[in-house]
C-alpha cells in the first residue's frame, strides 16, 4: 500500500513587526515584506489539505522576541502543525536580552513546533513511522560572539546517531538552517559561499550515512535550487522576502519494497499591498545592489580577476544572482572571456554533462528508502 503525504516549506521569512523595522544601506531583504507576504502564504496553503509545514530558519528580522512572539501565536492559528529550527538572525546572542531572545529561550517560544525539551534540536513523529529531525546549526565562541559558519556540536551529532538508531525502519527527514550539501561550485571552500554551509558538514553525513536518510531540507541561502550527493537529496528553499519570494509544497509517495516518489512544486509571491508588482520591483532591487557582489565573485579565487576586469565585467552579470535565486537557469554568457564563461555557467542549473537540469522549482525525485 502507497502511503503519501503532503507538506508545505516556507524558508526565511525574516517577520518584521513595523514598528521593529530597522533600514540599513544597500540591504538586500526586504523585510517589510515579510508579514504581508506570509500572510498570504498561510492562506494559501490553510486550502491545500497538508499534512505540516517547515520553516527552515531565519523567522526574524534580527532575534526581536516581539518578532518571534508574533510568529509564534501566528503558527498556533494553523490548522496543520508547523515545524522550526533556528537561523543565524534568530539567535544573535547566546544570552537574552530585553530586545533579542537567547539560545535558550528558542525551542520554550517554539515549544509546539517541534521542541520538547530545553535542547535547541528535537525529534518528532510528524505522522505515524514518519520522523523529522530539526537540527541545531548556531553556535557561538567563548566569549559569546555568534560563528560565521553553521555548526553541529559534538552533544548534538552524539544525540543524532542516538536517536537515528532507534528509528531504522521509519522514514526520516532532516531539517537545519546552513547547508548541508554545497548549493554553489565550490561553496564550502569560497570566502563568499562557506558562511552559508555547515563547517563540520562531513561530521553530519557521516551520520546519516549508514541510516535511511534521503531528504534534507535547508534555507539561508535564499535561493531555490535541489543537490544530490550519493543517496541523500537536499532542497533549499529561497527567502520569504527576496526575489523570487518563494515557498514549496512537497509531496511524498512511500511506495512498498522501499522506493520513494518526491514531487515538489514551488510557488511565488507576486504581489503584496503597495506593491503590485512585487516580482518586477524585487528582481530590479537585487539586481540594483549586485555590482559590489560581483565584483568580489569576479575577483575571489579560482578566477581571481584585477578589480579592473571585474568592475568591466560586473555590469554584464547584474541578473546573475537574481537568475540563482530563482533555480533553474542555464546562466551562459557568451560575450566573457571562455575562462569566466565556463566558471559562471557551473552556478546554473547544469549537470556534468552540460546539460540544463530544471528541477531547483518542480521536479520529480525518485529514490529508495
Amino acid at each position: 500500500m502507497v502511503r503519501t503525504f503532503r507538506f508545505g516549506v516556507v524558508s526565511d521569512p525574516h517577520i518584521t513587526l513595523p514598528h521593529t523595522f530597522y533600514d540599513t544601506p544597500n540591504r538586500f531583504h526586504l523585510v517589510e515584506v515579510s508579514i504581508p507576504a506570509l500572510e498570504q502564504i498561510l492562506a494559501e496553503l490553510e486550502h491545500q489539505n497538508l499534512d505540516f509545514l517547515l520553516l527552515p530558519g531565519d523567522l526574524t528580522q534580527h532575534g526581536e522576541r516581539e518578532n518571534h512572539e508574533w510568529l509564534a501565536d501566528r503558527l498556533a492559528q494553523l490548522p496543520f502543525p508547523a515545524f522550526t529550527v533556528p537561523g543565524n538572525h534568530d539567535i544573535i546572542q547566546p544570552q537574552a536580552s530585553d530586545r533579542v531572545i537567547g539560545l535558550q529561550e528558542f525551542p520554550q517560544i517554539y515549544r509546539r513546533f517541534g521542541y520538547d525539551s530545553d535542547r535547541p534540536y528535537y525529534c518528532r513523529e510528524v505522522l505515524p513511522s514518519i520522523h523529522l529531525l530539526g537540527l541545531n546549526s548556531i553556535a557561538f565562541d567563548d566569549e559569546g560572539r555568534q560563528l560565521p559558519v553553521g555548526h553541529l556540536d559534538a552533544a548534538q551529532l552524539d544525540w543524532l546517531s542516538a536517536t537515528l538508531a532507534g528509528l531504522k525502519t521509519d522514514w526520516v527527514m532532516v531539517m537545519v538552517h546552513h547547508n548541508v550539501l554545497e548549493h554553489l561550485p565550490g561553496q564550502s571552500r569560497h570566502p563568499l559561499g562557506q558562511r552559508y554551509i555547515l563547517q563540520n558538514r562531513q561530521a553530519l553525513l557521516d551520520r546519516l550515512r549508514p541510516h535511511p536518510v534521503k531528504l534534507l531540507f535547508t534555507g539561508h541561502l535564499h535561493v531555490q535550487d535541489v543537490t544530490q550527493w550519493e543517496s541523500i537529496w537536499e532542497i533549499t528553499t529561497g527567502s520569504l522576502v527576496s526575489y523570487p519570494h518563494p515557498y514549496r509544497i512537497v509531496e511524498v509517495a512511500l511506495h512498498p519494497g522501499g522506493q520513494a516518489e518526491v514531487k515538489l512544486q514551488s510557488q511565488r509571491i507576486a504581489a503584496v499591498p503597495n506593491l503590485p508588482d512585487l516580482q518586477g520591483f524585487s528582481q530590479q532591487w537585487m539586481r540594483d545592489r549586485s555590482i559590489p557582489f560581483i565584483v568580489k565573485l569576479l575577483t575571489c579565487p579560482p578566477l581571481g580577476l584585477s578589480v579592473a576586469e571585474a568592475e568591466r565585467f560586473a555590469p554584464i552579470l547584474q541578473d546573475f544572482w537574481a537568475s540563482i535565486s530563482a533555480g533553474d537557469h542555464d546562466l551562459d554568457y557568451p560575450q566573457l572571456p571562455a575562462k569566466v564563461r565556463q566558471h559562471l555557467r557551473q552556478f546554473g542549473a547544469i549537470d556534468r554533462d552540460g546539460t540544463l537540469r530544471a528541477i531547483d522549482n518542480t521536479a520529480t525525485l525518485r529514490l529508495g528508502w
